[in-house]
């Protein structure tokens, strides 16, 4: 494998990786640079954001073909809680398969030409960790965090008139 590949996997890892956090940190902005000029717009994640509350995404297993020096598909697992509706505290757990298309462009830069979301399975837990009492980290380790409330971007999302 040449190191040009090795490069592309890890930048396009790094891609995935960002996505996550720019969803879980509801930073609009970020996520329409992740993708490839017209794919999707911040209307879209601004309407698709606001219909969930907390989300955690964590991705594992990442498959990345590359289809030429500029294009590649991947497929990508994630695990992912969500607070469904928002600021109800229920928490449904999901495992989602991604399946990817990624392009580079002219810039160098790899984005997202295309992002299936699939379920292998949506539950609700039983335990409903965004109504616990602050946790005070570090004198607790137990009870509702700081993140993502202490974020600008979340603050900014969850904002009157925004």
């Amino acid at each position: 494998m040449a190191i040009s590949e090795t490069i592309a996997r890890d930048e396009i890892r790094q891609l995935v990786a960002r996505y996550a956090w720019a969803l879980d940190s509801r930073d609009l902005d970020t996520l329409v640079s992740l993708f490839v000029p017209g794919a999707v717009t911040r209307e879209f994640w601004d309407d698709s954001l606001r219909a969930v509350g907390v989300t955690v995404l964590l991705v594992g297993n990442h498959v990345i073909e590359l289809d030429g020096p500029d294009v590649a598909h991947g497929i990508v697992y994630c695990l992912g809680r969500v607070e469904d509706p928002p600021r109800s505290g229920r928490i449904v757990e999901q495992a989602i398969v991604y399946s990817d298309r990624y392009a580079r462009g002219d810039d160098g830069v790899w984005r997202f030409a295309g992002r299936k979301h699939e379920l292998f399975w949506g539950v609700p837990i039983a335990e409903r960790p965004l109504d616990q009492p602050d946790a005070n980290w570090p004198e607790s380790t137990t009870g509702r965090g700081t993140l993502p409330y202490r974020l600008e971007s979340w603050q900014r999302f969850w904002s009157p008139g925004t």
